[in-house]
């Protein structure tokens, strides 16, 4: 029986993990910037400046997202086309994306610098810590900018399957992140020690390099000559970039509302105090990396799913969706087991405080059990992209975050005393909600496309 299942599905995991490693990765580079920002303060700045970085990040993955979510939108797109080998409006698609995000990265500058660093002031978060995190947050404001032009280029590349050249910037990209952020934060060869404010420059650099280097990628590649042909900056299309823009913006609504989750419960940890602030920061770094590899799980998803529904094939979009789901179920039980089992050892990367180490070891476990959710609603709202439809996902994310995790954090956390297990017990029944929602939701459309091809 087993057997007879395995052989089923065995074509569509090898082929969906071929695509989804180098995305894994490269997605990973984008929390393994936030995650080294964390070590390197934690080891080398001391628990105060690590809350700062809480705090910020918490902060900034919001815009972040929402960043990446506009990008996001041509991926569908490309793939779909790709499909019916409609190569000349890949290349009209990308032209219009590019100046989308460009121009929503302008926007998102000018939101955190006239926004953001003005209301971290009035938060209810320590003096001290804000201090810490201004100039923090000023440096990661300005790198949105390289990383969407990055971002744009990456999305065109792996909606037309060419994954790995994303990837080994983004390992590369890394390497020098840590490096710089060490010499900087430390205050190596001659630069005097700059602390938090050393790995917010750190991460600039990384990401101005990140964006060159992509950006000449593809336009020297043989691979997307063909595709290039129409490719023309000049060119503004409203239909294409209102195509674009349906898909991009509520996939940034579909990321904010659960980042902005975990932002909102940052800022409810900070009015507990300064140490379970950097718990938390702790925790939720572990968390994220998951995440970020759910979620290139689910970029490969979504694009095996654009391809078969622009090939109207539909048995194979469906059946290669189930393999997803099957994948991300079998990773993510192996890393609940490694949050459950590794909780007091995972700490000890980032920081030496007893007292944040022991919160932090407690978030672990209630982490490990929304392992499984997290990730089956990621892929879940992959594969719904792939077929176009994002706007009662939208809502589903809507509800599952702000209408159940965040106010049931609010009250087991905060009104009856749980502290920051309360609310991420909170959290957690928010993801559980989103997971059965969107599986509903993806079976419903699935099995309808099959009944009618």
């Amino acid at each position: 029986m087993f057997s007879a299942f395995y052989s089923k599905y065995k074509p569509y995991y090898k082929d969906n993990l071929r695509l989804a490693l180098p995305i894994v990765v490269s997605q990973l580079g984008h929390t393994l910037v936030h995650l080294a920002d964390s070590v390197i303060v934690g080891h080398f700045a001391g628990t105060i400046q690590l809350a700062a970085v809480s705090l910020v990040n918490s902060l900034f993955m919001l815009i972040l997202v929402l960043g990446m979510g506009i990008a996001y939108g041509l991926t569908p797109l490309i793939a779909q086309e790709n499909g019916r080998k409609n190569h000349g409006e890949c290349g009209r698609l990308l032209s219009n994306s590019l100046i989308i995000n460009i121009a929503a990265s302008i926007v998102l500058y000018l939101f955190v610098h006239f926004g953001t660093l003005l209301a971290i002031d009035h938060i209810g978060q320590s003096p001290d810590v804000v201090a810490y995190a201004k100039p923090y947050l000023g440096y990661l404001a300005i790198s949105i900018i390289p990383l969407m032009i990055f971002q744009t280029f990456k999305q065109f590349t792996e909606g037309l399957g060419f994954t790995k050249q994303a990837m080994f910037i983004s390992i590369w990209g890394n390497l020098i992140n840590i490096i710089l952020g060490v010499i900087f934060v430390k205050g190596m060869f001659g630069i005097a020690p700059m602390g938090v404010k050393g790995v917010g420059l750190s991460t600039l650099i990384d990401r101005l390099l990140m964006a060159l280097v992509m950006t000449i990628y593809v336009f020297r590649s043989a691979n997307f000559k063909v595709y290039l042909r129409s490719f023309k900056i000049s060119f503004i299309d409203k239909v294409r970039c209102l195509k674009i823009f349906k898909i991009g913006a509520p996939v940034a609504l579909q990321y904010s509302f659960e980042i902005s989750a975990f932002s909102g419960a940052a800022i409810l940890i900070g009015t507990i105090g300064a140490v379970e602030q950097a718990a938390h920061q702790v925790a939720i770094n572990l968390a994220s990396v998951t995440y970020m590899l759910a979620s290139g799980i689910a970029s490969a998803a979504t694009i095996k799913t654009g391809n078969n529904f622009g090939k109207n094939n539909f048995l194979d979009l469906r059946l290669s969706a189930i393999a997803s789901y099957h994948v991300i179920i079998a990773f993510m039980s192996l890393t609940a087991l490694v949050f459950i089992l590794g909780n007091t050892l995972l700490p000890n990367i980032y920081t030496n405080d007893n007292a944040v180490i022991q919160i932090a070891a407690q978030l672990l476990i209630i982490a490990g059990f929304f392992q499984l959710f997290d990730g089956t609603q990621v892929v879940g709202l992959g594969v719904l992209r792939g077929i176009g439809d994002v706007n009662v996902p939208t809502l589903i994310t809507f509800v599952a975050y702000w209408v159940i995790g965040i106010p049931l954090g609010y009250l087991l956390g905060i009104k009856l005393g749980m502290g920051v297990n309360g609310i991420w017990y909170g959290l957690t029944i928010g993801l559980l909600a989103a997971s059965c929602m969107l599986f509903f939701r993806f079976q419903n459309k699935t099995r309808l496309l099959v009944s009618q091809s």
